[in-house]
């Protein structure tokens, strides 16, 4: 998914685009973490996932999620048309190819709400370009009180997510960055400077040596 050769013009460093996934368990924080840094920052786009399962109070189809059915789900698998896909609490989830591949060639960044089966088949795939944060909650205690505010989901269904939390958060250390979501300023001034760290990596940079040589030649 990498860039081909760029010119760099007079002040500016052409880079690609990297790909930004963060990861937790449900009610940690990850996707209010999304929202805010979609909001900040113009140059990150969201990769808008595929899912089987039906739209939840709220949810537009195309800017949430793409909603469709399980012919359809299946029949991406098999055109090689999704980057990851996993099955969470009984539903079909993936990440459309071709808008992710578009985005980092124009050099933007796409970030991912995603967990961590679809985190390891991007870093399969994409490794280069992948950078990985795990949300922790502050106690399983403020986990539970999440779940529950958000009044959407039966007693059972927030059992159930919680039990799954237990095995979610044993990857934490299959991820670059781990963030404590225990105040949300501070995790996300913490997800803002890990992503602009990232962008100024070199290798990420394939416009950086055409720069400097425009530089050394006027010296």
């Amino acid at each position: 998914m990498a860039v081909g050769a760029a010119r760099a013009s007079v002040g500016r460093i052409v880079r690609r685009g990297l790909m930004l996934v963060l990861s937790s368990p449900s009610g940690a924080g990850k996707t209010t973490l999304s929202r805010a840094l979609l909001d900040a920052d113009p140059n990150v786009v969201l990769s808008v996932s595929v899912t089987t399962r039906p739209p939840r109070p709220g949810e537009v189809n195309g800017r949430d999620y793409q909603f469709i059915d399980g012919r359809q789900f299946d029949a991406m698998i098999g055109d090689g048309e999704l980057l990851e896909w996993a099955r969470v609490f009984d539903y079909d989830y993936g990440t459309p190819r071709r808008p992710v591949e578009a985005a980092l060639a124009q050099g933007r960044d796409v970030l991912f709400d995603i967990d961590w089966q679809g985190t390891q088949q991007l870093r399969e795939k994409a490794r280069s370009d992948l950078v990985s944060i795990f949300v922790l909650p502050p106690s399983v205690e403020e986990l539970e009180r999440r779940l529950r505010s958000r009044a959407q989901d039966a007693d059972d269904v927030i059992r159930g997510r919680m039990r799954k939390a237990a095995g979610e958060l044993s990857h934490w250390a299959e991820y670059d960055y781990v963030v404590l979501n225990s105040n949300f300023e501070q995790a996300f001034t913490e997800v803002t400077s890990i992503l602009a760290a990232e962008r100024l990596r070199r290798e990420r940079q394939p416009g950086l040596s055409d720069f400097v040589r425009s530089l050394q030649a006027k010296l």
